[in-house]
């Protein structure tokens, strides 16, 4: 299932483009990618901060929860960023539940998800904070980058591309198999 991309220099929080997008009838699956964040947001109202180089992006996508729900999708979606991660490095990175991914106790992803409600369909947003190539300082907890792991700078189209054609084959997925034939799949780590 192909899903529409659409890319930003600077918003205040692709989360929100997504809502709006929703609530504007422009319902297909998305990405949504931004350069830069002036007010990104984490879970239970914390802010995320968005230092540009790093990326940022959120996908929305209609669906039943009946057949998978809120916090089973949320279990899915860190095990499929986790996946996708240790791609690019060979390091093992752990999921601190529900939506944080972490390096030796370093936060190098946040996962941020909603659901919105709009003409009797439910869209999960999945909004996704990755520190590609630098460190935000924060005083609640210690961070670092994909490129601190490697030593080397991280091309963010490439990851976007990833995550695109991971979600894509997602979408396939999600409507074919139960929640447990997909977390068996993507638990595994390679």
């Amino acid at each position: 299932m192909k899903i529409r991309l659409i890319k930003f220099k600077s918003v205040k929080s692709t989360n929100d483009i997504a809502i709006k997008l929703i609530k504007k009838k422009k319902t297909q699956p998305t990405l949504i990618s931004s350069e830069k964040q002036t007010k990104g947001r984490g879970t239970m109202g914390k802010k995320w901060i968005s230092q540009k180089g790093n990326l940022f992006i959120s996908i929305f996508f209609e669906i039943n929860q009946k057949r998978i729900n809120f916090k089973q999708f949320a279990i899915l979606n860190a095990f499929i960023l986790r996946k996708l991660v240790s791609k690019f490095i060979s390091k093992k990175i752990k999921i601190k539940w529900p939506n944080d991914l972490l390096y030796n106790k370093e936060k190098i992803c946040g996962i941020l998800q909603e659901v919105i409600s709009y003409n009797q369909k439910d869209y999960l947003i999945v909004g996704i904070g990755l520190n590609t190539n630098f460190s935000p300082k924060n005083k609640s907890f210690s961070s670092t980058s994909l490129k601190n792991m490697i030593n080397k700078s991280i091309n963010n189209k490439k990851i976007l591309k990833n995550i695109k054609n991971k979600y894509e084959k997602f979408l396939i997925e999600i409507k074919k198999f139960s929640y447990k034939e997909l977390e068996k799949k993507y638990k595994k780590l390679k």
